[in-house]
């Protein structure tokens, strides 16, 4: 605030300075301009050869002079002086029109004086025309000017600075009050929201979206919480059954089956090992999605290589009547197929198919790529939620299979990198399960990309 009013004050300063130098150039110009016309009509009545005596000059602050070459006047208005010139003879410059600044007592008009001189007469007989002009109303103008603004300057710094601390510190009240509940915020460490100023202006705006990004630092905060809590509960789980094993081995010493031991064990030591890589994938799937590894793929031929890693029945293929392209990774396609089909397996009765065709639509055409199981489904309610990280309807059930609830949320996010969506539905006749997956379609002008 300080700074701010001391730049005020030395832009004022400075600007009451300009102020006064423009006035007395303008003021000073004018008498100049008004002295040339009166010498300019002197001298052409000079040069007419009809020079009254004394010459008719109106107003008492001008003196005129016609002075010839050895500096003897040759006329004069009725107040000048008819024996000394105003301009002594050496400074004259009979030549061109001039500016002199002369004494006041050589005139006898109140200082300073100003006189202007104008070449007139003949080549014969050379006159120089002499126009003094007093700027006594020059001086009291700038003075008055000037007395003016020293007065009315403090006068004006004052009031400027008193209604500046008020705007300002009204305007920056809100500011205030921004800066103190971000401060109880940060003191506190836990939720919170800023005040938001009724007045409808850029500060509401900035309360409003600072109090919006709170809002997703804070859903972020609890969702990192909730997922490292659910992550170390789920790393807990096969470490405990490891250390367990271990003990019981330890106890029984030479009666350890450790053959058995050892399958129980490298079966815990898989699921940990699935464990981190889909914690990893998540991680990764978090941050900026990479541009390599993409290209056209061809559903079909991705449908039969995955399929083809399950026992026919109950997985099997229902094979499109022709190629259908996709642009995305072969792998994380392949990822998330294997994914759903996993989780069809694990809860179908008896049959999993897998099944894709073309779907035209009217911003664009895309591709359906359908896993349909015969199992027990998941309610309208769940359908949305079972994409939720480390979610399972049935724990135990889940567990015992080894999975963590993080397939579907895999999937999901690995969809839609590839710019397609995923949507849980009733089977046909509303027997099983169906999850399809709208992926956009292209036209592929390579391979596919199968190859593991």
């Amino acid at each position: 605030m300080a700074i701010g009013i001391l730049g005020l004050t030395v832009g004022l300063a400075l600007g009451g300075v300009v102020l006064l130098a423009a006035l007395g150039f303008v003021l000073q110009r004018t008498v100049d301009t008004e002295a040339f016309r009166t010498a300019d009509a002197v001298a052409l009545l000079a040069a007419e050869d009809a020079l009254p005596d004394p010459l008719p000059v109106a107003g008492g602050q001008v003196r005129v002079q016609v002075v010839d070459a050895q500096g003897r006047i040759r006329a004069a208005s009725i107040d000048a002086d008819r024996l000394v010139p105003m301009v002594r003879p050496e400074r004259l410059d009979r030549d061109r029109r001039q500016r002199l600044e002369v004494p006041a007592e050589r005139v006898g008009l109140a200082g300073p004086v100003r006189v202007v001189t104008v070449p007139a007469g003949t080549a014969a007989d050379p006159l120089t025309v002499l126009v003094a002009r007093s700027m006594a109303d020059v001086r009291h103008s700038t003075h008055v000017v000037r007395t003016i603004l020293l007065v009315a300057f403090p006068l004006l710094v004052a009031v400027l600075a008193a209604v500046a601390w008020r705007v300002v510190g009204a305007t920056l009240r809100p500011v205030e009050a921004l800066r103190r509940g971000a401060e109880e915020i940060t003191g506190r460490a836990g939720p919170g929201r800023l005040p938001v100023p009724a007045s409808g202006d850029e500060i509401h705006r900035l309360a409003v979206t600072l109090n919006g990004m709170l809002d997703r630092l804070e859903s972020g905060r609890v969702r990192q919480r909730a997922f490292v809590s659910d992550a170390a509960h789920e790393l807990r789980s096969p470490l405990t059954n490891i250390r367990t094993e271990l003990e019981v081995a330890q106890r029984l010493a030479d009666r350890t089956d450790w053959s058995a031991v050892t399958a129980n064990l490298l079966a815990d030591t898989d699921r940990l090992s699935r464990l981190v890589d889909d914690l990893l994938l998540l991680a990764r799937l978090d941050e900026a999605p990479p541009a390599r590894g993409t290209g056209p793929v061809e559903l079909g031929a991705l449908l039969a290589e995955v399929a083809a890693r399950y026992p026919s029945p109950p997985v099997r293929v229902a094979a499109p009547l022709g190629p259908l392209w996709t642009t995305g990774n072969a792998d994380e396609l392949r990822r998330v197929l294997a994914n759903l089909v996993d989780n069809a397996v694990r809860h179908a009765h008896g049959s999993v198919v897998l099944a894709a065709e073309a779907v035209p639509r009217t911003a664009g055409s895309y591709h359906l790529v359908t896993v349909t199981d015969d199992g027990p489904g998941i309610p309208v309610a769940d359908r949305e939620r079972v994409f939720d990280r480390f979610t399972r309807l049935d724990d135990g059930r889940a567990r015992d299979d080894g999975g963590a609830g993080l397939g579907l949320a895999i999937a999901r996010e690995l969809v839609r990198r590839a710019g397609g969506s995923i949507t849980l539905t009733d089977a046909e006749e509303q027997h099983g399960l169906r999850v399809c997956l709208l992926l956009p379609a292209t036209a592929a002008e390579e391979g596919p990309q199968t190859a593991p």
